[in-house]
């Protein structure tokens, strides 16, 4: 009988996950300009052919960020063991916790008294690193959570008294315009305590074509990470995109430091979701795929204050094209 009910629970687990997909579908290609929610980029897929992009000669974050957490790991790793005190290691966005990886290894060999909590979207992801990591770090202490930053972020406060380091890599603030980014830390910051730590990976304003190339590379690996959502849709909301009639264009504007991607519907067409919802596009129509904002070292400072927190540090890579900001909730 409790076997039964498991299984009726997982199944509205996923019939409520699919419906949210279903909706949120829905309601971006209702809208205008249409647009797509970039948190349903990450299925198994998704997650594979990020994983591709990282590794691809044009784009540069990963390699910067990976380059300051493998030079710098003593001194970061400092800040946040603090006086010795447990805590509470939450990564927002782990995905596969590659650059995490020398944080932890580091903390392990100095006996930090930590649990680290990665948060992601992704189930696929958090099942890998409650499997994985315990193998590759042996003694690490590890509660993977899937779901939405905030509900995850607010469960995990819940469970204990214990000080948090949060981990917001990878330049996923840039992951909304700016606006939408102080709310963000803002909102961040109300889940936290007076001392609390935040380390903040920002992606930061450079030469425009270095930029471009990252999210327009020669291998079109961008282009396919946009396109998969087209496919997860048709798979999952039995929709009938067809991939041939899109075409992806990224743009970045060097005055704002906004860097977006879209859709471009090749030809006038029909799409038709679920059997039912019918959705026109005319020749040259666009679909908001995501954007991916490059702040000024200045505004990364302005954020943390009007967020509430108190910037104390911040780690360069050595071109200087990203920064790893040290914020301490005041």
């Amino acid at each position: 009988m409790n076997t039964h009910f498991a299984h009726m629970e997982l199944n509205e687990a996923i019939n409520h996950k699919t419906s949210q997909f279903y909706d949120d579908v829905i309601a971006g290609l209702r809208s205008t300009p249409k647009r797509l929610n970039s948190k349903y980029f990450y299925d198994a897929n998704g997650d594979k052919l990020f994983q591709e992009l990282m590794s691809c000669p044009e784009y540069y974050p990963t390699k910067c960020e990976l380059e300051i957490f493998s030079k710098r790991t003593a001194e970061i790793c400092k800040k946040m063991i603090a006086d010795g005190d447990a805590f509470e290691l939450i990564e927002l966005g782990a995905g596969d916790a590659m650059k995490s990886t020398c944080l932890l290894q580091y903390l392990l060999e100095q006996k930090a008294d930590f649990t680290y909590i990665p948060i992601d979207i992704s189930e696929n992801v958090i099942s890998y690193l409650n499997i994985s990591l315990p193998l590759t770090l042996p003694g690490i202490k590890i509660n993977g959570l899937n779901g939405e930053y905030f509900d995850m972020l607010k469960q995990a406060a819940s469970n204990s008294g214990k000080r948090k380091v949060v981990l917001f890599l990878g330049s996923n603030i840039g992951n909304m315009p700016v606006d939408k980014a102080i709310d963000f830390c803002s909102y961040l910051r109300r889940h936290l305590s007076k001392g609390d730590m935040a380390l903040m990976g920002i992606d930061l304003q450079k030469n425009p074509k270095t930029v471009l190339a990252a999210y327009n590379d020669q291998g079109g690996i961008t282009k396919r990470f946009n396109l998969n959502l087209l496919t997860r849709i048709n798979r999952e909301l039995n929709a009938n995109f067809e991939l041939t009639k899109f075409d992806h264009y990224p743009t970045y504007d060097p005055e704002t430091g906004a860097c977006k991607s879209y859709l471009v519907s090749l030809q006038d067409q029909e799409v038709i979701i679920n059997g039912k919802e019918k959705v026109q596009f005319l020749k040259d129509e666009y679909i908001y795929m995501e954007i991916s904002q490059k702040f000024t070292v200045l505004q990364t400072e302005q954020m943390a204050e009007k967020a509430g927190f108190k910037p104390v540090d911040r780690f360069f890579d050595s071109k200087k094209w990203f920064v790893d900001a040290v914020w301490i909730a005041g």
